[in-house]
């Protein structure tokens, strides 16, 4: 398979890490559980999974793969306690922070400098974002929000240190990750037993909504750049609403409707624009194309 067709198989999978990752929010909706339970139950099974596929997973214990599996742990207990603490457009918002993030530590841990296409993305993604939650932002709750722009923060270096594994191992950070927040969180479920509906949720959230899902990204992030898998993974946070509209009928408004159209489509463009190929090249790099534009 040539670089072209690696990249767009990226692409790809990216993008149905974004659509399986988005469950999350119609399943935790159906389980009555402490919050960092949930997580941290979610996270074991979904470490049983991977395990299944790896087999054999490859620890180095590497200051790469420790980093990356603390910051996946971080990324899961802040998101949950910013959730509890602040609405969840909040936090959702200030998790999806993390590309800006991405952009400035891609730049200078993995000398992927971000081109003008991304920095467009960037500002358009996040102008799509506020729109699509202005109507549910609140600006109490500061402590929640603290929270949110620390998920942000773990999720951006989640990512950048998966990537630096790219000639390696990298799910092998997500299984130590899991397992990390699965000590932590598993015991909290003892505060609530789940139901019958809940334990159902509890297993679909930690098989499809996180274990097949990271499969799928630890193999992704070995060709696709930080940057792109942050940005193409953006789609999440608009897809997880929609799923709670189609099924418990919260219908969202025109404002996010909006907001999540001008997300989407900044999406899509850029990945059409990477994918053709027509700027891969070395001669025709989308950063030639943009500077000339200027």
């Amino acid at each position: 398979m040539n670089e072209r067709n690696k990249k767009g198989s990226a692409i790809v999978l990216l993008i149905i890490t974004a659509v399986m990752w988005s469950l999350g929010g119609l399943f935790i909706k159906s389980v009555n559980a402490h919050p960092i339970a949930i997580s941290g139950i979610r996270s074991a099974i979904s470490c049983v999974i991977i395990m299944l596929y790896v087999k054999k997973p490859k620890f180095t214990w590497s200051f790469t793969q420790i980093a990356a599996a603390l910051a996946y742990a971080s990324m899961m207990i802040f998101f949950v306690a910013a959730t509890k603490y602040t609405t969840a457009a909040n936090a959702i918002l200030l998790q999806y922070t993390a590309p800006i993030f991405v952009a400035l530590l891609g730049a200078w841990l993995l000398k992927e400098k971000p081109k003008a296409v991304d920095w467009v993305t960037i500002f358009v993604v996040i102008c799509g974002m506020v729109l699509f939650f202005v109507e549910s932002i609140d600006t109490r709750g500061v402590l929640g929000n603290i929270f949110g722009l620390l998920s942000g923060i773990s999720y951006a270096v989640f990512t950048v240190f998966m990537r630096m594994q790219k000639d390696g191992s990298p799910i092998g950070s997500v299984i130590l990750g899991n397992a990390i927040t699965a000590v932590v969180g598993v015991p909290f479920i003892f505060t609530a037993l789940p139901d019958t509906k809940g334990w159902v949720s509890l297993i679909i959230l930690g098989v499809i909504q996180l274990g097949i899902p990271y499969i799928l990204f630890s193999i992704a992030i070995k060709k696709a750049r930080a940057i792109e898998a942050s940005l193409i993974t953006m789609i999440e946070p608009i897809l997880n609403p929609v799923w709670v509209s189609f099924i418990i009928g919260e219908i969202p408004g025109i404002l996010s409707i909006a907001g999540g159209s001008i997300v989407i489509a900044a999406v899509a463009i850029r990945c059409i624009i990477v994918a053709s190929g027509k700027f891969t090249g070395k001669e025709n790099s989308i950063d030639r194309i943009c500077e000339s534009s200027n």
